[in-house]
């Protein structure tokens, strides 16, 4: 009989021990978490013109703290001829010139508040290049652990139900020690690394999750739906264990991986977007739209020059999240590309939508004409061929790739040719492509999967097609 069965304390009962056990515990650590999530809740179902408006009144606070309390944006501010009063509303935001992690990382420290508290320092993944570091205070930390709860709930999920992350976060798994692993146990969530998916592991995660019971999975695509294959193979129904979401985020998510999540789960399979740079920036309802947290944070899609395109155009997402007072993230490029939503979700919320979040500008190619593709253009090439188990393509030049290439049993070498004319027919010019084959591909430092990676500059007059 499973744990979950045999358990002396009901499932309702030990929800909401771990619900006042959590609620202890971000008082503990100055944490206004459900104080925000009180507001989010409001916020949703607001009327379009008051959320408006309640963006343009927290950005006038926030840019008023930036210049007065941060050294960075006091010079800036005096540098560009501007003052505070020149922003009164979103639409103003353009005066201000994006911020680059360059930028950052060349002004680290007077970009902390001198009202700042106590500070985490933090490191996105760097699977681009050079980690990020940057710090987050108390503030920002609370929204997004508020945004995230807002998101669970909306599947009738929250704190205290059986979760299992499958994650690669060096930050998580480097905090395994005894306190955390016995607040994680209270409330019932259990970290997977993600870094190594061997069959041997896998099958010991399912174990484990079979045994414990489950309500909700959190992790990257890649690895749950390398984790469904899996327990296909092994003949595992995991219909019945009773998991009603599955949150997956900071990968691309591939319809394949999606359609094989859910339905190997037997429930909804809900993307999330946002990074630790960026914050909770938008999430997906049972509707199917992606809800940007705009009662926390301004979106704007720019060109290459940081003009902020209409509804429907694919550019870079560009962020200002109101909840970094600590140290202020004003129009912050996250080298990401989407595109904004025009109207409203089915589902009543009036968040805004995007409308598409296409992949980091790492996963766009340069065609040799100067048009740039979203790598699924050649992804398809190479899942046309039979008997692939996994692969990587690498843009080196402008007409020179590498695919690796782990060869499954029904894999046929003959086919290189009809890759490299598949390669060219969609670059619409000669490129050449090296084919290497591997015994398996690792995943980058973080554990996520990139099926491609490219090494070429996008023109400056980039289109995202």
């Amino acid at each position: 009989m499973p744990e979950h069965s045999r358990a002396s304390l009901s499932e309702s009962v030990q929800r909401q021990i771990a619900i006042q056990l959590f609620r202890l515990h971000e008082l503990a650590k100055g944490h206004a978490t459900f104080r925000v999530l009180r507001e989010m809740q409001t916020a949703q179902w607001l009327p379009p013109e008051n959320l408006l408006k309640i963006q343009n009144e927290r950005l006038q606070r926030f840019l008023a703290h930036a210049v007065e309390t941060v050294p960075y944006y006091k010079n800036h501010f005096r540098e560009l001829r501007l003052d505070v009063s020149d922003i009164r509303r979103v639409a103003d935001l353009p005066l201000i010139p994006c911020l680059r992690k360059r930028d950052i990382r060349e002004n680290l420290e007077l970009m902390k508040s001198r009202h700042a508290g106590k500070l985490q320092r933090f490191a996105t993944g760097g699977s681009t290049g050079e980690p990020l570091i940057f710090y987050l205070g108390a503030t920002r930390v609370s929204s997004d652990v508020a945004a995230r709860m807002r998101a669970e709930g909306w599947f009738g999920v929250g704190i205290g139900d059986r979760e299992f992350a499958i994650w690669g976060s060096p930050l998580e798994l480097s905090k395994q020690d005894t306190l955390r692993g016995l607040r994680d146990r209270i409330l019932r969530t259990r970290l997977m690394p993600a870094f190594e998916m061997s069959p041997a592991v896998m099958t010991r995660y399912l174990d484990e999750i079979c045994r414990l019971g489950c309500r909700r999975i959190f992790g990257y695509p890649s690895s749950i739906s390398r984790l469904c294959n899996h327990a296909r193979q092994e003949g595992r129904d995991l219909r019945g264990l009773g998991v009603r979401v599955v949150f997956v985020t900071s990968e691309y998510l591939e319809e394949e991986w999606r359609h094989t999540i859910a339905e190997t789960f037997g429930c909804p399979v809900a993307n999330g977007y946002g990074g630790r740079d960026s914050g909770f920036v938008a999430h997906e309802c049972p509707a199917g739209g992606m809800h940007i947290t705009a009662d926390r944070i301004i979106v704007e899609i720019v060109d290459d020059k940081g003009r902020p395109l209409p509804a429907g155009q694919a550019g870079e997402i560009v962020v200002t999240n109101l909840d970094t007072p600590e140290m202020p993230f004003i129009r912050y490029c996250t080298g990401d590309i989407g595109a904004l939503a025009a109207g409203q979700c089915g589902c009543g919320r009036t968040l805004p939508l995007l409308e598409r979040i296409e992949g980091r500008k790492t996963d766009f190619i340069v065609a040799p004409d100067g048009r740039v593709l979203h790598g699924l253009s050649v992804i398809y090439v190479v899942r046309e061929i039979t008997g692939i188990a996994a692969f990587r393509i690498t843009q080196r030049r402008i007409t020179e790739f590498e695919l690796e290439i782990v060869p499954g049993p029904d894999y046929d070498p003959h086919c290189e040719s009809r890759i490299r004319d598949g390669f060219s027919k969609r670059l619409r010019a000669p490129v050449s492509v090296n084919i290497v084959y591997r015994g398996a591909i690792a995943p980058t430092a973080s554990g996520k999967v990139r099926h491609v990676v490219s090494e070429v500059a996008l023109p400056e007059t980039a289109l995202y097609g």
